[in-house]
């Protein structure tokens, strides 16, 4: 059965181990209210994720892990997000190791990169579950406009243009990057 057909005639709530469970069917899901929820992803949208993983990489080694949209984060709600690319200190985990299945916590740094169909109301929400779950920063990636949106906050944003520099503060010193460069596919 295909997922996307399972998925919209399930009736129940499905437990992590089901939603784990899933056939992989190459889209990204994430598990929001009980249901595998699909989230709009596509060949730019991963190429531009690959350039922030490759900048981020070498600020985040000794210091954390940087996670791409595989990786499962548990929000405080029970809800678990998948953010297109993340950074998280050791510190905060278990042993300063990365666990095996979702982590109990949201990432320092969640990275979302929209797709022209993407749902306004469901990347808010998102932003939302993140800082209550204890994220320092959450970047929204706009490709149509070449603009990242840094939230420190629900109430604290700010939008930078292709020449601006984004920075992560002090979570990751040293990070700087002119906003044009994430948007490099060419």
């Amino acid at each position: 059965m295909a997922v996307s057909k399972a998925i919209s005639t399930a009736k129940r709530k499905l437990t992590e181990e089901e939603f784990l469970r899933l056939p992989d069917d190459g889209r990204k899901y994430e598990l929001v209210d009980g249901k595998a929820r699909e989230v709009p992803t596509g060949f730019e949208h991963d190429a531009i994720g690959a350039i922030i993983v490759a900048m981020l990489m070498p600020h985040a080694k000794g210091h954390g892990f940087v996670t791409i949209a595989q990786a499962g984060f548990r929000m405080a709600d029970g809800n678990i997000r998948c953010p297109d690319v993340s950074f998280t200190r050791k510190e905060r985990l278990p042993e300063g190791k990365p666990p095996k299945g979702f982590a109990d916590l949201a990432p320092d740094l969640a990275v979302e990169i929209i797709s022209p169909n993407e749902d306004a109301a469901d990347v808010f929400r998102k932003l939302g579950e993140y800082f209550a779950s204890g994220s320092q920063f959450v970047w929204i990636l706009q490709p149509e406009t070449c603009q990242v949106t840094v939230y420190r906050s629900l109430m604290d944003a700010h939008t930078l243009g292709p020449e601006d520099t984004l920075s992560a503060g002090d979570l990751l010193p040293g990070f700087k990057v002119q906003v044009s460069e994430l948007f490099a596919i060419e």
